[in-house]
């Protein structure tokens, strides 16, 4: 990738994000609820209407959207993201804390996906039309059928409460507790990448290269694993790309089951309690994540295929 793709992709990832900050700080500004009543409820005080209007023009929340957007854009540009409404510290630092636990979590989940659906995608397309595909394929529509928090508190209800093996709640984030939350994520996503595996080696297997090659005498294992598999890695990267992204965006639904100490769990606490400088933080978190994680697959490409860099 050229100098200048690189820093027209980084423009594009400011306008990007100017445009991800406006639409989620309008949207938060009309949404239903009061963050200055859901505060002063979770401290136990019962406000009066003059005592939020009081602390609202405080804070600033009265004044017109526009100026409350700039306000906020110009305080995150010198790095203040301002501070949570309900819990009272720096949307920085709980998204900081909460960031570790995610990237291990993503970490497991992704190594585990690869585990599992790169051999069973390979050994479904060299198969293929064989009670070895049909298998595979089968046990692949029911992954991707299973709900994320259906699949969670089965396994929640078989390792945690029958056999104790595990711990029911993962607040603790050390491996023991991140081994059913990460499975809970990759039984769904390997079944989906398990698809695609399948679907790009076959695509590569009816090249004309793999006939001459397999005419030439050369042994399949060889043309498979030093032909076939690298060039059906585009498609895989890049929804693996997506996937990262997605994780370390925090799951919600499978870390407020688990109680695991993520992203997703901070972010449903935001929602729940209409906290808008947590909300704004959490999705310019996911917008940079996705973006930065984009690009990163984007320049993978020239790495791996030697085609894109004959393009430059």
């Amino acid at each position: 990738m050229s100098k200048k793709q690189v820093i027209s992709r980084l423009l594009q990832i400011v306008v990007v994000l100017l445009g991800i900050s406006f639409i989620t700080f309008l949207l938060t500004y009309i949404s239903p609820g009061d963050p200055v009543r859901h505060m002063l409820t979770a401290s136990g005080t019962m406000p009066s209407e003059e005592l939020i209007q009081s602390i609202r023009e405080e804070m600033g929340l009265n004044d017109p959207v526009i100026v409350q957007y700039f306000r906020w854009l110009g305080n995150c540009l010198h790095g203040d993201f301002g501070e949570s409404y309900t819990l009272g510290k720096p949307v920085v630092t709980l998204v900081a804390a909460r960031l570790w636990p995610t990237l291990r979590l993503t970490i497991m989940s992704t190594v585990l996906l690869i585990i599992i659906a790169v051999p069973l995608g390979v050994l479904s397309a060299v198969y293929k039309n064989t009670w070895i595909d049909y298998l595979v394929r089968g046990l692949t529509f029911f992954g991707v059928s299973l709900p994320n928090f259906w699949v969670g508190l089965l396994l929640m209800l078989v390792f945690c409460v029958k056999l104790n093996l595990l711990p029911v709640v993962s607040s603790s984030g050390d491996f023991k507790s991140m081994i059913l939350p990460a499975v809970t994520l990759a039984i769904a996503m390997s079944s989906k990448y398990t698809r695609q595996v399948r679907t790009a080696v076959l695509d590569e297997l009816t090249s004309d290269y793999v006939i001459g090659a397999e005419a030439r005498g050369v042994k399949f294992s060889k043309i498979l694993w030093r032909h076939v598999f690298p060039n059906s890695l585009l498609p895989i990267i890049t929804m693996l790309g997506m996937s990262i992204g997605s994780l370390l965006g925090g799951t919600s639904v499978v870390e407020v089951i688990f109680s695991y100490p993520g992203l997703g769990n901070l972010a449903v606490t935001a929602i729940t309690s209409c906290d808008y400088y947590l909300i704004q933080g959490y999705v310019l978190w996911i917008s940079i994540t996705y973006m930065l994680i984009n690009l990163i697959v984007d320049f993978s490409y020239y790495l791996v295929d030697p085609r894109m860099r004959l393009k430059r």
